[in-house]
């Protein structure tokens, strides 16, 4: 490795608004290629029983995933790493930093193997936790329900032990992006996904005739589509000047970045899994509730994370190195600012956005996946979910991005600890709102749950010391209300124009009858909120034109 190929590829700081609409870019074609994924599990499978089981059976290696790809492996690397990165570009250090490199993708590789063979052998158990078992109550259809529970259990099982692996690729993949976003390199990793995507649905239509049913094909591809993801970004981890490389055990556990990243990751992990376990307790009592109700609840939440990926995601994989930075070389007014503008990003982005998909609900839940075996009954049920999944975006687009702050600081215990007391607060309120609501209430519930952890982690800033907490509450709180208004004002012309549009266009296919109602809409909607934006001299729309100002 050349002395300064890995150092060159830092490249100097950029606005936040810059680097988060480039990125946008990227993570928007990979959120539409996982719309469409969905909307092809919609089309074969629908809201019955093979969608179902899907559901629960992707859950589990995805649960995994986030816990030691997404949450752990990403947030505990990437600050390690910035920290090598920020020692300079001496011989030494640069080998220190391939050192930390090869250690850390031997721990994930050896710990992520451990987890597919014992879950492999164990998924029978997990599986029956999931399944709800028949009460002989004397009903004549007790033996029906017999019947459906064992097949139900059956194919669960096939299904996710086909998944399993993909856990390993994915986590590998994660550590790949962490090596990537530390040198200020996002596009690739924005692209991954897509091609994730693309080859599920690809599995999906090529598979499905010669496999034993639809749900079978989209497992065999989210394999595949896991190790291409992997695969995808080693070569431009190769172009930093790093490599991956695998090597003992006993270097693995006695390198001392290594041992930051997993002092780093066990509360992480202890976190992120009570945050995680909320969606398995979810998971379990939807599929309990009735079918359809679980792959429902999966429809309305990749609705809400199409948003999230796009905005959410970026800005706070953004940041975070900056953050990282900042943070190392204590400066804590450029640090608040930073943390400010990206909360008001969001708010701006967020609170719209909620707004008219609350008028607007059932149009894009037609439109996006009524089709074959998604009917009316399925949108109704996904439309049920999808409200009061979308009443808590701010919140979850909140802590996506103030989780960052924490992290950057190397604290992630705070963060653990509010991800904890929410878990606890959803696990009360799912048990308390599915009998009465169904999915209603479990989503009801996350809302609520996503409400409580942003308290709290404005709460448990003041123990930093680091962050000005009173100034960071109360100029999003007012900056909250002053969208939220502009939001309501957009929204009420919708309103009124929404029956009239949709009596207008009604008797033509999904396309035209639901698609050029919900065009007209938002066209409306944001020409009527960027005026006021405009109008008003909003900072956020300031920043943008002076950005281009200094362009020109």
């Amino acid at each position: 490795m050349k002395k300064n190929d890995a150092v060159e590829t830092v490249k100097p700081k950029r606005s936040i608004v810059r680097s988060g609409l480039v990125l946008s870019l990227m993570t928007f074609a990979s959120r539409i290629m996982g719309l469409i994924r969905e909307m092809t599990k919609a089309s074969f499978l629908g809201t019955g029983f093979y969608s179902d089981c899907f559901s629960v059976a992707f859950l589990i290696p995805n649960l995994l995933r986030k816990l030691f790809a997404e949450g752990s492996v990403t947030v505990a690397f990437v600050p390690t790493f910035k920290s090598y990165l920020e020692k300079g570009k001496d011989e030494q250090n640069l080998k220190d930093t391939q050192e930390f490199i090869n250690s850390t993708a031997t721990l994930v590789s050896f710990l992520t193997t451990c987890i597919v063979v014992l879950g492999v052998i164990i998924t029978p158990l997990l599986t029956a936790f999931f399944c709800k078992k028949p009460v002989d109550t004397g009903a004549s259809n007790y033996m029906e329900q017999v019947q459906y529970w064992l097949l139900q259990k059956q194919e669960i099982t096939y299904l996710t032990r086909i998944m399993f692996p993909y856990l390993v690729f994915i986590s590998i993949a994660a550590l790949f992006q962490g090596i990537l976003n530390g040198c200020k390199i996002f596009a690739p990793s924005g692209f991954t996904p897509v091609l994730f995507n693309g080859i599920v649905v690809l599995g999906t239509y090529l598979l499905a005739p010669h496999t034993e049913n639809p749900a079978r094909a989209m497992a065999i591809g989210v394999v595949s589509g896991g190790a291409v993801q992997a695969l995808f970004q080693w070569p431009f981890i190769k172009k930093t000047g790093f490599h991956a490389r695998l090597i003992s055990l006993r270097k693995t556990f006695s390198n001392p970045g290594t041992r930051k990243v997993i002092a780093l990751v066990i509360p992480t992990i202890i976190g992120m899994a009570a945050y995680q376990l909320n969606d398995a307790v979810s998971t379990a009592m939807a599929n309990r509730a009735g079918e359809g109700i679980t792959s429902s609840l999966g429809f309305s939440l990749r609705l809400q994370e199409l948003i999230l990926g796009i905005f959410a995601v970026t800005i706070g994989t953004v940041i975070l190195p900056d953050m990282s930075g900042l943070a190392t070389n204590e400066k804590w007014e450029d640090f608040n600012k930073l943390l400010i503008q990206a909360m008001k990003i969001m708010i701006v982005i967020s609170i719209p956005v909620t707004a008219y998909s609350l008028v607007t609900g059932r149009e894009i839940i037609t439109l996006v996946y009524k089709n074959n075996m998604f009917d009316e009954r399925s949108v109704e049920l996904t439309l049920g979910e999808f409200r009061f999944h979308i009443a808590g975006l701010v919140f979850i687009a909140l802590n996506r991005i103030i989780g960052p702050a924490f992290y950057a600081q190397k604290n992630s215990k705070l963060p653990t600890l509010a991800g904890i007391i929410s878990f606890g607060a959803n696990i009360l309120l799912v048990l308390v709102f599915t009998k009465p609501f169904g999915g209603n209430g479990i989503a009801c519930a996350l809302s609520i749950a996503s409400f409580i952890n942003t308290v709290f982690l404005f709460i448990f800033m003041k123990k930093l010391g680091t962050m000005e907490t009173r100034r960071i509450v109360i100029s999003n709180l007012l900056y909250a209300l002053k969208i939220t208004v502009m939001s309501v004002i957009a929204a009420v012309p919708c309103w009124f124009l929404r029956p009239v549009l949709l009596n207008t266009f009604a008797g033509h296919g999904r396309l035209i009858s639901a698609g050029v109602p919900l065009a007209i809409l938002a066209v409306i909607f944001a020409i009527i909120g960027v005026l006021e934006l405009v109008v008003t001299k909003d900072e956020i729309v300031m920043s943008l034109r002076g950005m281009k100002r200094r362009r020109s």
